[in-house]
């Protein structure tokens, strides 16, 4: 007997189950891939402490501070490269006009001797109706054969000479370009250092900026102490020298100054150039500025001796090498000191473990312990 039973119907037989199945499984997948997801990503690297940010941004001043000091550096280059093309160029000028005097000198030898027609001098005697006429012609001619020597002979020694200015030319524009292109790249990487910092810094919130500050307060305490120290120990030296009786007649900022006139002159020229740096104070730091209203900081020592007639080179580099070298113990006003083993910052000692300096971006000159940063050595110039 046949069954009247209703066949099942799946649910994945209606539109409506098979929406819903698609709608099930798509969600699924979701869940799955999100699920995934979670598992395959990476952990978030803890947030740096603001010890971690204070040490990274410090970092990042002094590679700047490195990098202003090759934008210097190649700025100077390119100023000195620049002159000295100027100067081949106007040398060019005059010896191309040299060469056209020579070439047109050349030309009136060349058409007198068109005009003789190249008669040799029998004829020309032969033809002439005077014979002391021939005789003054021929002299004048042997003269103006030597002239003629002569002007080709400085023809070509111009023509050698415009040469080799044309080459020193083309190699100094090289070299100016070699210049140009290293000061672009300094540029890009103070700009670049400086950039990082700003974004650092801006992450802090205010209770972590606040213990930012109170970290740089702690550390300029520290070097303001140890400045204090050397100070009196420097005190105490020289009360022992004088009287151990050995005529020393330095102060607390140390030294001895002999009494002689070279160390009169010097001492004369480091307190003028003291007194103008003292007088930047406050005025901001900008790198690669020389004043008069910023200053980065081999830019100030540079104004100041200016200010007391000593020609100071642009780079701390080279400022490093000019004049006596003198001993933390022996600093006298005036007097550089220079910090870090690359020898990229300096300030101008003013005495007490003191210094004045344009620090760093953001900040303005100012007094600071000379013990704020790892001292390299230090120079007296003058």
């Amino acid at each position: 007997m046949a069954s009247h039973r209703k066949p099942r119907t799946s649910v994945l037989a209606s539109p409506a189950g098979r929406r819903t199945a698609a709608g099930l499984t798509t969600a699924a997948l979701a869940s799955v891939t999100l699920l995934s997801q979670s598992a395959d990503a990476a952990p978030r690297a803890p947030k740096p402490t603001v010890e971690e940010v204070k040490q990274k941004v410090d970092d990042l001043y002094h590679q700047a501070e490195v990098a202003t000091q090759k934008y210097n550096a190649a700025k100077e280059r390119a100023e000195t490269q620049r002159d000295t093309v100027d100067d081949l160029l106007d040398a060019s000028a005059k010896r191309a006009e040299k060469m056209n005097e020579s070439r047109r000198l050349l030309g009136t030898f060349a058409s007198a001797q068109y005009r003789t027609g190249g008669m040799n001098p029998t004829a020309q005697l032969m033809l002439a109706k005077d014979p002391q006429q021939f005789v003054d012609r021929n002299h004048l001619m042997e003269r103006l054969t030597g002239r003629q020597k002569q002007a080709v002979t400085d023809y070509q020694e111009q023509q050698a000479a415009a040469a080799k200015q044309r080459a020193q030319a083309t190699r100094s524009l090289e070299r100016l370009q070699a210049s140009q292109a290293s000061l672009k790249e300094s540029k890009r990487s103070v700009q670049d250092k400086l950039a990082e910092a700003r974004q650092l810094l801006s992450r802090l919130t205010a209770q972590e900026k606040a213990r930012l500050a109170e970290l740089e307060r702690q550390k300029e305490a520290a070097a303001k102490r140890r400045a204090a120290e050397e100070a009196r120990k420097q005190q105490e030296r020289e009360r022992q020298r004088q009287q151990d009786g050995d005529g020393s007649t330095g102060g607390s900022t140390g030294g001895s100054t002999g009494g002689g006139s070279t160390d009169d002159s010097a001492s004369s020229k480091g307190a003028k150039a003291l007194a103008f740096a003292r007088a930047q104070i406050g005025k901001p730091y900008v790198w690669g500025a020389t004043g008069p209203t910023s200053y980065d900081c081999s830019g100030l020592t540079q104004a100041a001796w200016k200010a007391a007639g000593v020609d100071l080179p642009r780079t701390t580099w080279d400022q490093v090498k000019v004049g006596q070298r003198v001993a933390t113990k022996d600093l006298q006003p005036g007097d550089l000191v220079f910090f870090y083993d690359d020898i990229s910052h300096v300030g101008m000692y003013m005495g007490d473990g003191k210094m004045v300096h344009a620090p760093k971006p953001g900040a303005s000159v100012r007094e600071e312990s000379i013990y704020y940063m790892p001292i390299y050595g230090s120079v007296r110039p003058g």
